[in-house]
């Protein structure tokens, strides 16, 4: 019996667990062999014991060095040309690019790229971006356009940017909304937490996820007089250029407007002592912790951004306002603060908005039909 040979290559071992894995163990209870190259540093075990071949690489996100670079290239195609896989799916930028120069060289037929929101790279204004940009979409319009290849996105304005820039001919495009949510485990409380209301922004600490417009809008509402607890959790990105120090994180929290908790492993106890969630980003895919945040029946407050709006409906499951704008944050958040029956049922909303369109099953088995089509 025919088994195809599936293979991941993504940046990040936290990322394939956080994004892929449940999909990655789905294709392999649907008889795929599943081999996941990645970065490893604190997920191999749980990669392992998902049942999955692991195969470690070195590589690193922000990496510049020509010669490390190559040599990066040269164990991508080692591997490739080794396992001969069926499919390769590529997640994020680098993986694309190399992945999809290595399945070239290596003769991969079926090639998925997903690309997870038009991050840094594409909206920085910085001149080492702007250069950067101009190379990868010219290398994105000659890897894109072999036949075998399909890039996944995630929202539809990203569907247009690739098609409009003639990076991508419009059947190579598959709009596969997110990782999805496991609607069993991210569930919402029979009540809310009692004490203060904990307005929550949970995310990478990066300057483009809004941080400093919610630290801004903290204290607003703060000077106002109202009592609730500003709440960030996560821990900055090193490898992004747009990370926060932690200095800078300590500083804001010395201010007493906002409080850190750093990074957090069991997401849907940190969720669940939220009354209301903020994403004041500046672009996204389509963001997972939106989706577990709905998912556990808690409100929304977004930037009017590409992702955020696939998920928050403005006024029905949460409130969008301007990019950018930490005075309408703060107007947004005080209104939810002050309508408790309101919060209620912007999160029976976004509960019900998730079951019906964006549960991890749905995800999975949009991604497993692409991979059946490819292979027929």
């Amino acid at each position: 019996m025919f088994c195809p040979k599936l293979l991941f290559f993504v940046a990040e071992d936290w990322y394939f667990c956080s994004h892929r894995l449940p999909l990655a163990v789905a294709a392999k209870e649907a008889g795929f062999d599943v081999v996941v190259v990645t970065r490893v540093r604190a997920h191999g075990d749980i990669i392992l014991n998902s049942g999955l071949r692991l195969i470690p690489v070195k590589m690193s996100r922000r990496g510049m060095n020509p010669l490390r670079e190559l040599g990066v290239l040269f164990t991508i195609w080692r591997i490739y040309r080794q396992e001969r896989p069926d499919i390769v799916h590529h997640v994020a930028i680098k993986p694309v690019l190399y992945g999809s120069v290595v399945a070239w060289l290596t003769g991969c037929r079926d090639v998925i790229n997903a690309m997870a929101g038009l991050g840094y790279l594409f909206n920085s204004r910085r001149w080492t971006a702007l250069f950067l940009r101009f190379w990868v979409i010219w290398l994105f319009r000659i890897l894109f356009s072999r036949a075998g290849s399909k890039l996944i996105v995630q929202n539809p304005d990203d569907v247009n940017y690739f098609i409009r820039n003639g990076l991508i001919d419009s059947e190579k495009v598959v709009l596969i909304r997110g990782a999805g949510v496991d609607t069993d485990v991210f569930v919402p409380a029979s009540r809310e937490p009692s004490g203060p209301p904990v307005v929550m922004l949970a995310s990478r600490l990066l300057w483009d996820k809004g941080v400093k417009e919610f630290v801004e809008a903290a204290g607003m509402l703060r000077r106002q007089g109202v009592d609730a607890r500003f709440v960030l959790v996560g821990d900055s990105d090193f490898e992004n250029p747009a990370a926060i120090s932690p200095n800078q994180l300590k500083i804001w929290q010395e201010t007493g407007d906002v409080e850190w908790w750093g990074y957090q492993d069991d997401m849907p106890e940190v969720l669940i002592r939220s009354h209301l969630v903020c994403l004041p980003s500046y672009h996204e895919g389509l963001p997972k912790i939106l989706l577990e945040t709905a998912s556990c029946g808690k409100p929304i407050v977004a930037a009017d951004v590409s992702g955020c709006r696939e998920i928050v409906r403005h006024g029905e499951n949460g409130l969008l306002v301007p990019v950018r704008d930490s005075g309408s944050l703060a107007v947004a958040i005080k209104a939810l603060l002050d309508a408790p029956e309101l919060r209620h049922r912007m999160g029976v909303a976004g509960r019900r908005l998730v079951e019906q369109e964006f549960a991890q099953e749905i995800v999975i088995e949009q991604t497993l039909r692409l991979y059946r089509e490819m292979l027929s």
